[in-house]
């Protein structure tokens, strides 16, 4: 009977077996062709110029195939094609319906269109990501039980948050910011209880946050900021004691700060700046003893800081600026030992500076400017050795400076103007190594600094203005890098040092209002960088130096209230950039130049002199004119034959030259109409023809696709000149006076930039036309890129900003300053493709869902220079780590970019955030410069838009941060202050 028992179980067994793999296979080959076919059809419906899916045919199996991965049975498991530069629509009935796939990673390419509504047709789906691409609609409708992260973030996705969005029972991970979304946050939303990330930042969501997020106890992370929420914060987020993040920046919230936020147990890091919130700090925040970063800053906050701060034993960053608090600063914060950020600036504090602050700190970053201060400046706030921003000015302090910061090798940027300082500048002040920003500007301090040895190598701007120092002047700083330098309104005498002369980087000199002699000399016109040179009320004598005329980019100059004597020199009448000139109460004669700045300069600005000529507003006689016939004769017989020149020119009837320097405008009719063709290029002028543009403007010839629109790559029938054209969408919108100023933009010439060598236009549409760069952009080269690369890319890139920011009028905005911008050529220079003046306001609607767009723009859209330097700082940021915006790896824990490497670079070692490329190579002097160039992205991504440095601050602290030595100490860390 055991035995029979034993058989018949044997036979059921094997029948078993048989039909599970009989049935297995029957599926498993019918799955296999489903996926074939899938996959292909998702392959012929995108673009992908980097050939990354190329392998994807029958010649491999589809688990060979890049960017897939599969299980344990040879089905499709993961699609990873995130970052491949991948462009087209995606198509229903694709990839989402994979059987068996978890994981679907398209983030960081350049799909547009709408996402297709069956995005959630796969049960077995657990991650989803989506973001960083072009994506517009509404988000679909539907639901998969097993999503755990789903992010469709930094696209251009509009409507509100379908109320479905609750029935995503085991989601952990959502991320929907960086759209367009609108509407309430819907209370759906709380049914998700499993939700341990809630992103919904940067979107223009309206409305309270819902009480009911206080059911979601498995949260540890919420970032709502950067919308229009309004109401107060909910009392219920108190209950969530899983959190460790809580982000409700840039909104409208008002009222006061719940205290039950101080049963937040676990909470590290508490951001709620920007808002409209009033009343007090709730003790109970002081309760929160875990806490590493409080910004609490730009809101009306009032009463005083409490002592019982004390017990934050662990805060390492303290942002409370921006508010009304009153009172001292309380001498509790001299016992936080952790403590490296402290900004308190733009208050109402009184009193003294605790005298123990900095002692037992860590402090890196000190700034409580703007206030009502009193008393002297501690003697100990460098003892952590590490303090490298000292920010203090318009308070009334008074005393010495300390000869603790004399000596505090660490210092960077020095801000103590308009106090009440007094006493000489000790002689180890003016050899402080590190130092590039330096301002004592508005105070009592004293002394003959001409005789003391200035060596501080870094110095790029330095200001003494409004002291009392006297003598004569330092003939060196002991740096050739200074770009900024005033010393007015002083009692120095003697002469200017020739040796200034010599500052080949020196952008604005000021020397105004000392008791300075003898003449200005010739050296100074060596400075071809200067663009304002004040040299006013002095004593100075002799000629103006006629190689004033010579200086490429002069643009303001006043020599006022002097004794200076003979003409004006007249080519400094030709010089362009020249548009602020003040001669007045000289000893000048002769005939004032008549053409720059001189044309119509107002009479204020030449009184006080023995000249003539000018126009009636100027108010000088006329120049007695001496006539020879001759000369005349000659002048009438010219003026004749250009007058037949141009009567000739016309009667072609299609060409019209105008302006100068060979750039013509031309009028064309060709079977598409007739077009305006304007070059800058006289090699370009006669090589391409209005059809070689046409005939480019061909989907075959795109080489990018992105917010801004198309860009083609053309070539010349005559001589195979490559060029690029961009379309310029929405003509109609564009301003009339653009047309008129287009020549000037066209002069634009500089290494780091992107030429504009032509532009065309007609009534069905117009095209700008661009220098062809031999290259790769900047995110297809990144991963593969040495330090000493990376570095020559940062500069290139800043002294492009500058560029466009500073020395071009108005200044020019790059719009979407994203690494596809960045153009890096045969030479490894970078080139920046930059948007045309006129042209922002309407490209804005296209890049304001762009990551790196500032947060500021995607509210407002409107662009200003400093979203360019939000752009910048993220770039910044992927050059030093590696990573971009829409990295899951990093983004599925934290939230964004900004925030990540912001508390990564509080928290971590080097080791475990910079890229590992980079990482392995790294000596201490470059370690030393990756923190302080990780500093100063962090600088340029402030949530503050005012606290961001300008263009030319970025250039200079750039390149300060890549001669940064090893003896700085390693660890500097983040200040949004200026």
């Amino acid at each position: 009977m055991a035995e029979e028992g034993a058989k018949a179980n044997s036979v059921v067994l094997f029948k078993f077996m048989f039909m599970f793999i009989f049935f297995n296979f029957g599926v498993s080959e019918s799955d296999h062709g489903k996926e074939l076919e899938l996959l292909l059809s998702f392959k012929s419906s995108i673009h992908d110029p980097s050939g990354f899916v190329s392998n994807w045919d029958s010649s491999a199996t589809v688990c060979q195939w890049q960017g897939i991965t599969c299980n344990n049975l040879s089905h499709v498991e993961t699609v990873d094609l995130s970052a491949k530069n991948l462009s087209g629509k995606l198509v229903s009935s694709s990839i989402f319906h994979l059987p068996f796939i978890e994981t679907l990673n398209l983030s960081s390419n350049q799909l547009y269109g709408e996402i297709p509504q069956d995005i959630f047709s796969s049960s077995s789906l657990r991650f989803l990501n989506l973001s960083n691409n072009n994506f517009t609609g509404q988000i679909p409708s539907g639901s998969i039980s097993r999503l755990e992260v789903l992010d469709l973030s930094n696209n251009m996705l509009s409507g509100k948050i379908p109320q479905e969005i609750g029935s995503f029972y085991s989601l952990k991970f959502l991320d929907l910011g960086g759209n367009v979304l609108v509407g309430k946050i819907p209370i759906s939303i709380s049914n998700i209880t499993t939700l341990q990330f809630l992103t919904l930042a940067s979107n223009q969501l309206v409305g309270p946050i819902p009480h009911e997020l206080g059911k979601m106890k498995s949260l540890k992370w919420i970032y709502l900021g950067y919308n229009n929420l309004s109401g107060e914060i909910p009392k219920e987020i108190g209950m969530l004691t899983s959190l460790n993040h809580l982000d409700l920046v840039y909104n409208n919230l008002t009222g006061q700060i719940p205290s039950s936020l101080g049963n937040l147990g676990d909470l590290q890091y508490l951001f709620l700046y920007q808002n409209k919130l009033t009343g007090s700090i709730s003790e109970s925040i002081f309760g929160l003893k875990k806490l590493v970063s409080l910004d609490l800053s730009d809101n009306s906050l009032s009463g005083e800081i409490p002592e019982l701060i004390i017990q934050l034993q662990n805060l390492e960053i303290l942002h409370l600026f921006g508010n009304s608090f009153t009172g001292k600063i309380p001498s509790a914060l001299t016992s936080l030992p952790r403590l490296q950020v402290l900004q308190l600036w733009s208050n109402r504090l009184s009193g003294e500076i605790p005298k123990s602050l900095g002692r037992h700190n860590n402090l890196t970053i000190l700034d409580l400017s703007t206030n009502n201060l009193t008393g002297r400046i501690p003697d100990g706030l460098c003892s952590s050795g590490r303090l490298f921003k000292l920010i203090l000015f318009s308070n009334s302090l008074e005393g010495l400076i300390p000869k603790n910061l004399s000596t505090c090798k660490s210092l960077q940027r020095v801000r103590l103007q308009s106090n009440r300082l007094s006493g000489q500048l000790s002689s180890e002040f003016t050899k402080l190594p590190l130092v590039y920003f330096l301002d004592l500007s508005n105070n009592n301090l004293w002394g003959n600094i001409g005789e003391q040895t200035w060596n501080m190598p870094s110095l790029e701007m330095l200001s003494l203005a409004g002291n009392r120092f006297s003598g004569k002047l330092p003939h060196s700083f002991g740096s050739e890098k200074i770009e900024d330098l005033d010393l007015s309104g002083n009692e120095f005498s003697g002469n200017i040092p020739r040796s200034f002369g010599s500052l080949s980087e020196l952008m604005q000199l000021s020397l105004c209002g000392n008791k300075l002699t003898g003449e200005i000399p010739e050296e100074l016109s060596s400075c071809k960088k200067l663009v304002s040179l004040d040299l006013s009320h002095n004593q100075l004598s002799g000629q103006i130096p006629s190689g004033f005329a010579e200086m490429p980019v002069l643009g303001q100059l006043d020599l006022s209230q002097n004794q200076l004597s003979g003409e004006v020199p007249p080519k400094l009448g030709k010089l362009e950039p020249l548009v602020q000139v003040n001669i007045s109460y000289n000893h000048l004669h002769g005939k004032l130049p008549s053409t720059g700045a001189f044309l119509a300069i107002n009479a204020s600005a030449i009184a006080g002199n023995d000249l003539c000529g000018g126009d009636d507003k100027s108010g000088l006689p006329p120049c007695r004119k001496v006539k020879n016939p001759a000369w005349w004769f000659f002048v009438a017989c010219s003026l004749t034959l250009a007058a037949l020149v141009l009567f000739s020119v016309a009667a072609f009837g299609f060409i019209f030259i105008r302006g100068r320097n060979n750039l013509e405008l031309k009028r064309v009719e060709n079977e598409d109409g007739i077009w305006e063709l304007q070059f800058f290029d006289s090699k370009v002028s006669k090589s391409v023809t209005i059809d070689d543009i046409i005939l480019s403007v061909k989907e075959a010839n795109v080489i990018s696709r992105g917010r801004e629109g198309k860009s083609f790559k053309g070539k010349s029938v005559v001589n195979d000149l490559q060029f690029v054209v961009k379309e310029m969408n929405e003509v109609s919108s564009i301003p009339s006076s653009f047309w008129s100023e287009i020549t000037h933009f066209g002069k634009l010439q500089h290494p780091n930039i992107v030429k504009l060598i032509g532009i065309c236009r007609s009534d069905n549409g117009a095209y700008s036309v661009y220098e062809y760069i031999e290259g790769k952009s900047l995110s297809e080269i990144l991963h593969n890129v040495s330090w000493e690369r990376r570095r020559k890319i940062a500069t290139g890139i800043a002294k492009a900003l500058r560029f466009l920011h500073s020395y071009c009028s108005p200044s020019i905005l790059v719009g979407d300053m994203s690494p596809e911008r960045v153009i890096i050529d045969g030479k490894d220079e970078p080139r920046l493709r930059w948007t045309l003046p006129g042209l922002v306001c309407i490209e804005n609607k296209r890049f304001i869902s762009s990551s790196y767009v500032s947060p500021e723009a995607r509210e407002s859209k409107d662009m200003t220079e400093k979203s360019d330097i939000y752009g910048f700082g993220l770039i910044l940021i992927e050059l030093l780590t590696g990573k971009s915006p829409a990295d899951a790896e990093f983004r599925v824990q934290r939230k964004s970019m900004v925030e990540w490497a912001r508390y990564c670079y509080s928290d971590c070692h080097l080791d475990m955030w910079v890229d590992p490329m980079i990482r392995g190579h790294a000596s201490n002097n470059n370690e030393n410069q990756i923190v302080a160039t990780m500093n100063l992205a962090l600088h340029c991504t402030a949530g503050d838009p005012t606290a961001r440095p300008s263009a030319t601050d970025v250039s200079k602290t750039l390149q300060s941060a890549f001669r940064i030595t090893s003896c700085v100490p390693a660890g500097l860390k983040f200040s949004s202050s200026v």
